[in-house]
C-alpha cells in the first residue's frame, strides 16, 4: 500500500516541525504533503528546507476543509491519510493503518494529550485521553461512526466516492463526512494502534481557531450537516434543539457564577437562532444540488484554483 500523508497547517511551524519529524521517524516511505495558509511565521521556508516532505501546497482560505481538499487533490497514495500539524504519530501508527485499511474503507484511533513540558518520547495526561474508541450514533436508521480528522486514513476509492470534504463548513467537516461515510455503508475502523499525541491546542489552529467558542458558526454546521444529509426531520430538529438547549443552560449558568453577562448570554443565543436558519437554509440548496450519495457539493471536484503556488519535490 502507497500512503500519502497530509498534513494543513496554519502558523503552527513549531508543531509542524515536530509533527514532521514524528512522520520521518514512524512512516519514512510514505508521501508526506503539507498545506499551508496563509502562515506568517516563516512556515514554508522551514518546509522547503527539509528534505522529507514530497509536495508543499500554499493556499489563501483559512478553512481547513480546503487545507485537507487541497491535498488531497495531489496526493499520490492509493491511501491518504489526514494528520493535523499539533498531532505526532505513534510508532505503532503506520502499522495500524495498513493493517486497518485492509479491512475497512476508513481507520481511525486515538488522539492522546501530550503532558506540557514532555520530551518527544514523553507522554502523560492532559486533558480528556481520546482513546478508549470512537464515538457512534444512531441517525435515521444509519449508525454513524465519528472519527477526527487530524488522525484518520482513508482507501483511495472511499475519498473519491465522498469527493473529500465539504468546503462550505468552517467546522465539522469530519463529523460531515462520517454522515455520508455512513449513507454509502462503509466501514470506518478504529484501532487502538493508529494513535498519535496531540499538543495543547492553540489559538490560531489548522481550522482557523478551534478553542474559540462560535456559536453562529456552530449550530450553522450543525444544522446544515443534518439538513443536507437526512432532511427536514423530526429527528434532525430535535437533535439540533437539544444541542442548543444544552448550550443555553450551560451559558446560563456562567453568568450566575459571574462568568459571563446576560447581555452577552443573548447575543450568544442570537447567534445561535441565526446560525440555525442559515445553515438549515443552506442545507436544502446543498441537498438539491448533490443528490447522489456523496452529498458534497462543495469537494474536492468542484473547482481547480485553492493553490496559490504549489512546491513539488517528486516533479
Amino acid at each position: 500500500m502507497d500512503l500519502s500523508v497530509v498534513v494543513p497547517t496554519l502558523n503552527g511551524r513549531d508543531r509542524l516541525a515536530a509533527c514532521l519529524d514524528a512522520l520521518a521517524a514512524h512512516a519514512p516511505d510514505t508521501e508526506v504533503i503539507v498545506v499551508n495558509g496563509p502562515s506568517a511565521d516563516g512556515t514554508t521556508g522551514m518546509v522547503r528546507d527539509r528534505d522529507d516532505v514530497d509536495v508543499l501546497v500554499e493556499i489563501s482560505d483559512r478553512t481547513v476543509n480546503v487545507a485537507r481538499n487541497a491535498g488531497i487533490e495531489v496526493a499520490g497514495g492509493d491511501a491518504v491519510a489526514l494528520v493535523d500539524y499539533d498531532n505526532r504519530i505513534d510508532e505503532s501508527w503506520l502499522e495500524g493503518v495498513r493493517d486497518g485499511l485492509a479491512d475497512a474503507d476508513v481507520v481511525t484511533g486515538p488522539i492522546r494529550p501530550i503532558e506540557s513540558g514532555a520530551d518527544d518520547d514523553g507522554g502523560g495526561d492532559r486533558g480528556v485521553d481520546r482513546s478508549d474508541g470512537p464515538e457512534r450514533r444512531r441517525i435515521a436508521g444509519r449508525l454513524v461512526t465519528y472519527f477526527a480528522g487530524g488522525n484518520v486514513a482513508f482507501r483511495r476509492g472511499t475519498l473519491r466516492d465522498l469527493d473529500g470534504f465539504d468546503e462550505y463548513l468552517r467546522v465539522g467537516g469530519a463529523r460531515d463526512a462520517a454522515h455520508r461515510l455512513a449513507r454509502m455503508d462503509r466501514e470506518v475502523a478504529w484501532r487502538s494502534e493508529v494513535s498519535v499525541r496531540e499538543e495543547p491546542p492553540s489559538p490560531t489552529a489548522a481550522d482557523g481557531g478551534r478553542t474559540a467558542r462560535d456559536w453562529g458558526w456552530k449550530y450553522r454546521a450543525l444544522a446544515y450537516r443534518l439538513v443536507k444529509n437526512y432532511g427536514v426531520r423530526p429527528t434532525a430538529l430535535a437533535r439540533t434543539g437539544k444541542h442548543a438547549v444544552t448550550d443555553a443552560v450551560d451559558v446560563a449558568r456562567d453568568v450566575v457564577r459571574g462568568e459571563a453577562t446576560p447581555s452577552g448570554w443573548v447575543s450568544n443565543g442570537r447567534d445561535v437562532l441565526t446560525g440555525i436558519l442559515s445553515g438549515g437554509s443552506d442545507g436544502l440548496v446543498a441537498r438539491a444540488r448533490d443528490r447522489s450519495p456523496a452529498r458534497n457539493p462543495n469537494g474536492v471536484s468542484t473547482r481547480a484554483d485553492r493553490a496559490v503556488s504549489r512546491y513539488d519535490a517528486r516533479e
